[in-house]
């Protein structure tokens, strides 16, 4: 999509963060945004400040992305408010659980409803609006490099190489009917993500706040630091915005982890070579 300007664009996870950094470029783009969020306050905030800085078309919806009627009435407000939508990014996100002998179903339950089934359902929700207009669209779905590289079993990971393998499939089905998919995959961004658990529903009471979303073994209090510490999310908003014009598939925000991408190809090439040359029985 290379013009942006007067299109429609519902963020989830849009009150801080990567959802608000990419809220803020596609607006200063011209882009009329609606920004959802499972915080209120927050929401008004962004929003207002918005309103004051761009002086951008914007709005805002609560929603719970873990329960799909909640998506529902979301994508019915923003219908109501301006009658079609051209972007979606589905970006909210919770650290829900820890690895291995730590693991509780409520925990997996969350970090599932969130990060895989609010992906899932808002491409069942949205895309089918974006294709009735006719005039294109993009769908951005925030994975992470804890989707290319997981160093330990936590559910964040599961999930996110989850969204990876879900918009790899869509790039190939969508693009016929106009639509780009990108899948964003950070590295350590300045979010607030690990506060996540803070805002976790009653029903997922049990949800553990002890996982990191560390690629590697590194333990949640480093991985607390390293997101402090992070890469500017309004940064990655605008290249978010870049994705969407030139349909990158892959959006990443530094090379950090390159190198660990690389050997796990290789390890997986170094599999396909052991068995080059036998004869499966058949």
């Amino acid at each position: 999509m290379k013009d942006l300007a007067g299109r429609t664009a519902f963020i989830t996870g849009a009150a801080s963060g990567i959802g608000l950094g990419v809220a803020t470029s596609l607006a200063k783009a011209g882009v009329k945004v609606m920004l959802c969020d499972i915080q209120a306050e927050a929401l008004d905030k962004a929003v207002a400040e918005l309103r004051r800085t761009t002086n951008a078309d914007v709005d805002q919806v609560v929603a719970d992305v873990s329960l799909k009627p909640a998506l529902e009435a979301a994508a019915e407000a923003t219908l109501g408010r301006y009658g079609q939508v051209h972007i979606v990014h589905y970006n909210a996100g919770v650290i829900g659980g820890g690895p291995y002998g730590a693991w509780t179903d409520r925990a997996w339950d969350w970090t599932i409803a969130v990060n895989l089934m609010g992906v899932i359902w808002g491409v069942e929700l949205f895309g089918p609006l974006i294709e009735r207009h006719g005039e294109g669209g993009h769908i951005v779905n925030t994975a992470s490099l804890a989707g290319l590289v997981s160093g330990g079993s936590i559910p964040y990971n599961v999930t996110k190489y989850g969204v990876v393998a879900l918009s790899e499939g869509l790039r190939n089905e969508l693009a016929p009917r106009g639509i780009g998919v990108s899948v964003l995959c950070p590295g350590f961004i300045r979010t607030s993500i690990m506060g996540s658990f803070r805002h976790r529903p009653e029903r997922f009471a049990e949800a553990s706040a002890a996982a990191a979303p560390a690629i590697g073994e590194a333990p949640a209090s480093a991985a607390s630091a390293r997101i402090e510490a992070g890469i500017d999310p309004f940064y990655v908003g605008d290249l978010v915005r870049e994705g969407i014009e030139g349909d990158w598939p892959y959006i990443f925000t530094d090379n950090e982890f390159e190198g660990a991408v690389d050997a796990r190809f290789a390890a997986i090439k170094a599999g396909f070579d052991r068995i080059r040359g036998r004869t499966p029985l058949r």
